[in-house]
């Protein structure tokens, strides 16, 4: 008879197998909502983000990143959690519309937007766990405010024209030579089964609504192409969002700019690396190696008034 190898224990010797732990443990909870011991369990995870985000800010202040400009900020941040677990869909949690704070994991879009609400809360000296959630918050929705499911920025165009809006970051792409095209954007309303939150008829309408209001938008891109010609004109946490060829689709991954050594690299969570990295060349050597992406839109951060 085969002897089988004992399975291993569970340790938290390393911080990301514990966040991916906790991840998993705050999704199941709040999901089954087991009583007074999975309720304590809950707690602790929302500690844990609330421990990390005082963690990186102490970090932060040590290092004297205020002092920096915001992009520089963004991407040191971004080192700071390098190695962290990437986890799709960490926004899609059981229940009504809330802000969700995962500082454990991250997909491609919320690794961006968790290191820039970071750097303006440092930047803004509001650097407590409440600011840092009201910056989130304003980041995350149209006009900063919750409103339902669809009131998230589910669409990086959209995600980029609120923000602009908010005077939060600055659409550089035209600058920088982009040029015109225009897209159906539909993804979502054709994919309904796809998102749980779109069971709901009045939902979808607003989604939809949104989309036809993207699709009729002209946009803007650099192409794949031309990238390398322009990419000495990026600056560190610069965000980039990849437009692609996925029908129905705006922008297909999301990053920032990273320079390093001279090299304009992109700092991203992928899905195929399944961690917080630095791509191993440079930005338009990524766009370029995936036959699916047709260029980048590029929105620069404003530094927030004091």
């Amino acid at each position: 008879m085969k002897t089988q190898t004992p399975a291993r224990p569970l340790h938290f010797d390393d911080r990301s197998t514990r966040r991916t732990f906790l991840g998993r443990l705050a999704f199941l909870v709040n999901a089954s909502l087991l009583g007074n011991a999975a309720s304590a369990a809950w707690f602790q995870v929302v500690k844990e983000d609330e421990d990390l985000f005082r963690e990186a800010m102490l970090w932060a202040k040590g290092e004297q990143l205020s002092t920096r400009p915001i992009g520089e900020v963004i991407t040191a941040f971004g080192q700071h959690f390098l190695g962290t677990p990437y986890v799709g869909h960490t926004l899609e949690v059981p229940g009504d519309e809330h802000l969700v704070i995962n500082l454990r994991e991250f997909d491609c879009l919320t690794f961006c937007e968790n290191m820039l609400t970071l750097a303006r809360c440092l930047k803004s000296e509001q650097q407590g766990f409440d600011a840092f959630q009201k910056h989130l918050t304003t980041i995350r929705y149209s006009s900063g405010v919750i409103d339902g499911y669809p009131s998230r920025l589910h669409y990086f165009s959209d995600w980029m024209k609120d923000n602009v809006q908010k005077g939060i970051v600055e659409d550089i792409t035209r600058k920088l030579g982009g040029t015109a095209y225009r897209k159906s954007i539909t993804f979502m309303s054709t994919h309904v089964a796809s998102y749980r939150q779109l069971d709901r008829k009045d939902f979808v309408e607003r989604i939809r609504a949104a989309e036809k209001a993207l699709s009729a938008a002209q946009h803007y891109h650099v192409p794949s192409k031309q990238i390398a010609d322009v990419q000495h004109r990026l600056q560190d946490g610069d965000l980039i969002g990849t437009t692609t060829t996925m029908e129905g689709m705006d922008v297909s991954h999301t990053g920032m700019v990273f320079r390093q050594g001279g090299i304009v690299r992109f700092m991203h969570a992928p899905l195929s690396g399944k961690k917080v990295l630095v791509s191993t060349g440079s930005l338009a050597e990524y766009v370029a190696g995936i036959t699916s992406h047709t260029g980048i839109v590029v929105a620069r951060p404003l530094a927030p008034h004091v």
